[in-house]
């Protein structure tokens, strides 16, 4: 009885080790997508750059329980000098517009919408 024990975890611990190496790319990529929309600020040409956001369903659900009672199928377009602030400034207006009492919550319904909003910029422009 416990070698089989033995031989499910030792299963078990190569899957673990994977899953959170998989949690660390995808944590690392959603870093280096903010870090390089920092670095895409306006240039001689541009004044502004603006990012439309939407409460969608795709962006309620992106962003999950963390947004608190948001208006669905609203939208607004803000412009600033980096496509970072616009979008951070745009999901402040919409979709994480209402505070939550659990602080955190709020970073993270930020963090999440900036996300999908870099996403969707990134792609527009490519």
């Amino acid at each position: 009885m416990v070698e089989v024990w033995w031989s499910l975890l030792g299963a078990a611990v190569p899957v673990l080790i994977a899953g959170q190496a998989f949690r660390i790319k995808a944590r690392n990529a959603d870093e280096q997508r903010i870090k390089s929309a920092r670095g895409r600020e306006k240039n001689a040409d541009d004044i502004f750059v603006c990012e439309r956001v939407c409460t969608s369903q795709r962006m309620l659900k992106k962003v999950g329980a963390f947004s608190k009672d948001p208006i669905p199928e609203t939208c607004v377009t803000v412009c600033g000098v980096s496509e970072l602030d616009a979008c951070a400034d745009a999901c402040a207006r919409t979709v994480c517009v209402n505070q939550h009492q659990v602080p955190n919550w709020n970073d993270v319904c930020l963090r999440r919408c900036q996300s999908e909003c870099l996403k969707l910029s990134t792609s527009r422009s490519l």
